[in-house]
């Protein structure tokens, strides 16, 4: 296993810390892979063996149903004396109930418990009732591109080599292990989508128009980080002779968001220093799923480069918004605690100061600005804005 430092420091910050540890993901960013880190560790510092309980309750292992009851039985039975058990759950989403068999084994005692899962049974709306103030979410994304660079390390390729690769291919860890050709990366890709879209989605939410959602998330992975309203897709797809409801297209986004296939990006008013509820954009958890359904062409990275710098600030912790300065857009405004940084994507400098320069100078506060190319000049400083190269941005420890 190759180890993804970030997570671990996370597990020990958190751990044996009276809440439940819940990991979020799209399905295959590496969840089931953490848990196995986890346990390797809690035996490296001398925890028993039989102390870590391990369980994986995919759809394959209970076609038949499993009840909370039994969940709950069937994890106590493996508790044999009064010592403190470390509890690793793998896809408890699976379990209908699941959260009140975990609360009672976390009200039960002496037990650190750990659980992962793929779809919204994991955020925060669907679990409060049970586990309210008695959890901590982790979020697991696909790979960071300091973190591909520790899959790739065996190939001797420097960074600057690996970095068009990731762009291309994507952060999913079964990708990153082998060396796929683009075609073999992408098919591997598509069946990560579908399993979610038929798991997570479709057969959750007894979809029963498939070929229209489909259509749906075509449209919306078109438009990555493009502010678009649910109206415009209720005329576009009118236009091609299918009818649907502005009510239809929210809840497609929704159970989209909650299967972690796409991340709400909302607006931010700089001046009235508010949340909009409009003119959200929204990313998509690895730009491969992008290039397995639409292809790859060079011309398409200028476009993700937006989606790869929103997620290395979610990893970092921050909280993300579109920023709105009167008439001018912000790319993000980053927020963590009392921290702010604003941030510009562009994959070339312009000659001459542009939109991306303009728009961050207008912002006038003494907060750091970026702004982050592809080009092969950046460095320094103008009139107090850092540009930054891509990659020199995803490898800083801090920003």
């Amino acid at each position: 296993m190759i180890s993804r430092p970030h997570y671990m420091e996370i597990f020990k910050k958190y751990r044996d810390v009276p809440l439940i540890k819940v990991l979020a993901g799209i399905r295959r960013c590496g969840k089931s892979t953490l848990l196995e880190m986890l346990r390797a560790e809690l035996e490296q510092d001398g925890v028993p063996a039989d102390h870590i309980v391990k369980m994986s309750y995919t759809s394959e292992d209970f076609e038949d149903g499993m009840t909370d009851k039994e969940m709950y039985r069937g994890i106590l039975e493996k508790m044999s004396d009064t010592g403190r058990y470390y509890l690793l759950l793998d896809e408890v989403q699976e379990i209908d109930g699941w959260e009140k068999a975990v609360n009672s084994l976390l009200e039960k005692g002496n037990t650190d418990i750990y659980v992962t899962g793929s779809n919204s049974k994991l955020t925060a709306g669907e679990i409060s009732t049970y586990l309210s103030g008695r959890y901590i979410t982790i979020p697991v994304y696909t790979l960071s591109f300091a973190e591909y660079l520790s899959f790739k390390e065996s190939t001797g390729r420097t960074p600057r080599e690996l970095l068009p690769e990731y762009l291309r291919l994507g952060g999913f860890p079964i990708v990153a292990l082998w060396d796929f050709d683009e075609m073999a990366a992408y098919q591997i890709v598509e069946g990560i989508y579908h399993s979610v879209i038929s798991n997570d989605i479709t057969r959750r939410h007894d979809i029963k128009n498939v070929d229209l959602f489909n259509r749906v998330v075509k449209f919306v992975i078109e438009n990555v980080g493009k502010t678009f309203s649910a109206n415009a897709i209720v005329k576009i797809l009118k236009s091609e002779g299918r009818a649907l409801s502005v009510e239809s297209i929210y809840n497609d986004l929704e159970w989209l968001e909650k299967a972690f296939v796409i991340y709400r990006c909302p607006r931010y008013d700089l001046k009235g220093k508010s949340v909009l509820k409009t003119q959200e954009k929204f990313y998509l958890a690895d730009a491969s799923l992008k290039y397995c359904m639409m292809g790859f062409q060079p011309e398409s990275v200028a476009a993700m480069l937006e989606n790869v710098v929103y997620f290395e600030l979610r990893r970092k912790g921050y909280e993300v918004y579109i920023g709105k300065n009167e008439t001018k857009e912000i790319d993000f405004v980053a927020v963590r605690r009392d921290e702010r940084i604003y941030v510009q994507v562009c994959r070339s400098l312009p000659e001459k100061s542009d939109r991306e320069m303009a728009n961050l100078l207008s912002i006038k506060d003494h907060y750091p600005k970026y702004v982050v190319t592809m080009d092969e000049l950046a460095g320094g400083n103008m009139d107090g804005v850092k540009i930054v190269h891509l990659m020199d941005f995803l490898l800083q420890e801090k920003i």
